[in-house]
Parts: C-alpha cells; sequence; structure tokens
C-alpha cells in the first residue's frame, strides 16, 4: 500500500458522498483509511518526543506550585533570599511550558530552550544554597535569630547552636552535590531531543506534520 506523502484537499476520498449510503466502517470525515494509517505510524515515531513533552509538563507544573508556595509564604517572611528563590522559580516554570510548547510544534529551538532552563534551574538552586549557607555560617545564625525571637526556647533548645549549624551545612551542601549532576543530566536529556525531533520531520509526511504543528 502506498503511503500518501501529502495531503491533497481535493483528492477523492473514501467518504460517503451525497446519495450513496454510509456503513459503520466506512470514514465520513475528510480522510480516508490511508492517511488514518500514516497518522498512526507516525505517533508510534514521536513516541520519544512525545515522552519528552511529558517531562516538561511535569517539570513546569511542579516548579510553578513551589514558585506559589514560596510566594504564599513571602508576606509572612520576608527575604532577599525568599524574593530571589519565588522569582527564579517562576521563570524557570514560565519558560519550562515554553519549551513544552514549541516541542509539541516539533520547533527545533524547544530541546535548546529546554536545556538552558535545567541549567538555570540549577543555578538557582545553588545560588539560594550557597546564599543560604553564608547567611548561617557568617551571620548569627538560625539558633540565634530563633532564640532572639522566642527566648522562652533557651531552656528547651540549650546549647545546641553548633549543632543546628552542622544541620544546616549538611542540608544545603547536600542539595547542592545532588543539584549540579541531576540538572546536568536533564539539560543533557532535553538537548538529546533534537536528532529525534530531526529524524521524525525527516520520516514523516509533512501534511501530518502541518497537521501536529497546528494542533500545538
Amino acid at each position: 500500500m502506498n503511503t500518501p506523502t501529502h495531503f491533497d484537499p481535493n483528492a477523492s476520498f473514501s467518504g460517503s458522498q451525497p446519495g450513496q449510503p454510509t456503513t459503520p466502517d466506512q470514514p465520513t470525515g475528510p480522510l480516508n483509511q490511508q492517511h488514518y494509517d500514516v497518522m498512526r505510524e507516525a505517533k508510534t515515531k514521536r513516541s520519544k518526543i512525545d515522552f519528552a513533552i511529558g517531562v516538561a509538563s511535569f517539570n513546569g507544573w511542579s516548579i510553578g506550585i513551589f514558585a506559589a508556595i514560596s510566594a504564599l509564604f513571602l508576606p509572612l517572611s520576608f527575604t532577599l533570599q525568599s524574593l530571589f528563590i519565588t522569582l527564579g522559580l517562576g521563570a524557570v516554570a514560565y519558560h519550562e511550558f515554553k519549551g513544552r510548547k514549541l516541542l509539541r510544534a516539533l520547533d527545533l529551538r524547544a530541546p535548546k530552550l529546554l536545556g538552558l532552563n535545567q541549567i538555570a534551574l540549577g543555578a538557582v538552586i545553588v545560588a539560594y544554597c550557597a546564599w543560604s549557607l553564608i547567611a548561617e555560617l557568617a551571620g548569627p545564625g538560625t539558633y540565634a535569630q530563633t532564640i532572639q525571637e522566642h527566648p522562652e526556647l533557651a531552656d528547651v533548645l540549650g546549647e545546641t547552636d553548633g549543632l543546628v549549624r552542622l544541620i544546616v551545612v549538611l542540608v544545603y551542601g547536600s542539595v547542592i552535590a545532588l543539584t549540579i549532576p541531576y540538572q546536568a543530566l536533564m539539560a543533557w536529556y532535553y538537548l538529546s531531543r533534537t536528532k529525534h525531533i530531526q529524524t521524525y520531520i525527516s520520516q514523516t509526511p509533512q501534511w501530518v506534520t502541518d497537521l501536529e504543528r497546528a494542533a500545538a
């Protein structure tokens, strides 16, 4: 069976014509069975692209939710650090959704945008953790601030300033150590989708990719 390479609106289709009876198996739209077969084959070919779209959706929503939660707490405990992480996560979430839209449209700019966005996310997280570490070690520290705001906790907490500082260093240090390789891998993953988009476009009839771009 020859596969159509383009969509001709003036072509003869197997859909019903005026005065002709229709059957349950007979297509009634502008596409015939041959076109549907081509579209099903194309759907299989772009599975890796669709999976990347799903990853971008998950990243965009999860990052966006964290940004929204951070924004809700800004009025309660406003600091430059909290403002920085809120704006940073919000910007990353926006560009993740933008990259997802380009990816759905088979735009070759999408992998680069999404890859750079993951690097930006890593930079935001590392900068926030480093900022918090410096504030903890160079300033009065979390323990001292807590006792200053709530003096009644001094007897309960005792002399645990050193322990609190150690915990803070371990937590933020671990986040930095894990963020750098993970975000690098995520950036590589998105960038590697470029070849899949190129292959899909070259192996798929143009009328199919035109329909997919219009639906994006």
